[in-house]
């Protein structure tokens, strides 16, 4: 009897201490629950407030001023080479000389042909001078006097016409040493020495291409047009040609002018603008990102675009309130350069925005700023995108 008695008790109190160890446990999840969750580490910064430079973006080719396609004006052989494929010549610089032997041969006989009928036109001349004197005597008729005047008129007529194929002659072999006709780089030479180039011949010599200054020749969406007319109307428009990339700057120009026709197929407006192209980084033909500057917006909110969020209402933007929570406020964005955008509406100038560690956001959360590299960020966003993927 005492031993049930005994083993009764036992059972008793266990099962007491096991309601208590189960209240003690429930308690302290309860406390869990009702605690506070722990701040969101993010990245945050203030709104950028400065100057923005109104910039319209299109793609754009590089097109050379002049090129022109070197050929001979003559028939002749080639035999001298002026330049070196891809040197840079001047108005003036030999590109190739052909055999001068047969052109100098016909100023000659031009000049020969000249001085005869000078001489003979001399001897006319003083023959009608005496014939002239004579008939004022009457020792000669007034038939010699014509038939001498109409040889001397011949005879002068002859000597204006070897005048002119002396001059003719001069030019044609002018014309054996070919010269640059602009300033410019030359391409891949199309003949050899010794090779006979002719008037008809299809393959040029060399094409000479101008490299400074240069045009760039893009193009811009037709709405974007009335802006670009406007900022036309008041100062010359700055413009600068970056790489396909985007990133590194080849040179700084100057729009030289809007074309007269917007393309019907397209919507798009052609413009072309003029650089110096003094370090030769832009060429001929080449692909190039254009940025047309059309002003400055003074005093404007930017913040980076990872600060921006895109939803079905359009983009929105984490802001850090005065006691360490986020609300989300939708923005109106301008236009984005070099990442960042520029913010119309929707910020004020002493606003903070978070840019990194939006996933675990929304209206009301606690959040502990933190810096970039911070691992907890790191550690949030990759499980943010964790669960994304």
């Amino acid at each position: 009897m005492l031993n049930r008695i005994l083993v009764l008790g036992v059972c008793i109190a266990a099962g007491v201490c096991g309601i208590a160890i189960w209240q003690m446990q429930h308690a302290g999840a309860a406390t869990e629950s009702t605690a506070a969750p722990s701040p969101v580490p993010v990245v945050a910064e203030k709104v950028r407030v400065s100057d923005m430079p109104i910039v319209l973006t299109g793609i754009g080719t590089v097109v050379a001023y002049n090129v022109v396609d070197v050929h001979a004006q003559v028939t002749g052989t080639i035999d001298k080479i002026g330049f070196t494929e891809g040197q840079t010549v001047h108005p003036g610089s030999l590109i190739a000389q052909l055999d001068p032997r047969l052109f100098q041969a016909s100023l000659q006989q031009a000049g020969a042909a000249l001085a005869r009928d000078t001489a003979n036109l001399t001897a006319a001349q003083a023959n009608l001078a005496r014939y002239s004197t004579l008939l004022k005597h009457g020792d000669a008729t007034p038939q010699q006097v014509s038939d001498q005047t109409a040889t001397v008129n011949g005879l002068q007529a002859a000597v204006a016409g070897d005048r002119a194929a002396i001059v003719n002659a001069q030019t044609q072999l002018s014309y054996t040493s070919i010269t640059a006709p602009i300033d410019g780089v030359t391409g891949i030479l199309g003949v050899n020495i010794g090779n006979i180039v002719q008037l008809s011949s299809a393959t040029p010599i060399v094409t000479i291409t101008q490299i400074e200054p240069i045009s760039v020749v893009f193009t811009l969406p037709q709405n974007d047009l009335p802006a670009v007319r406007t900022a036309m109307a008041e100062d010359a428009l700055h413009v600068i040609a970056n790489d396909q990339t985007g990133h590194a700057k080849l040179d700084e120009g100057t729009l030289l002018l809007v074309n007269n026709t917007v393309s019907p197929s397209s919507g798009t407006i052609q413009l072309k603008a003029t650089f110096p192209n003094a370090s030769r980084t832009l060429w001929p033909g080449e692909f190039v990102n254009v940025r047309l500057i059309l002003g400055q917006r003074h005093n404007a909110i930017s913040v980076p675009l990872d600060a921006l969020q895109q939803g079905k209402s359009g983009a929105t933007v984490f802001v850090v309130t005065a006691n360490g929570a986020v609300r989300q406020r939708a923005v109106t964005i301008g236009e984005t350069l070099d990442g960042w955008a520029l913010i119309d509406t929707g910020l004020r100038p002493d606003d903070v925005v978070v840019t990194q560690g939006q996933y675990r956001l929304d209206d009301g959360v606690t959040v502990v700023r933190v810096k970039p590299s911070d691992s907890a960020v790191q550690n949030s966003n990759e499980a943010s995108a964790g669960m994304l993927g």
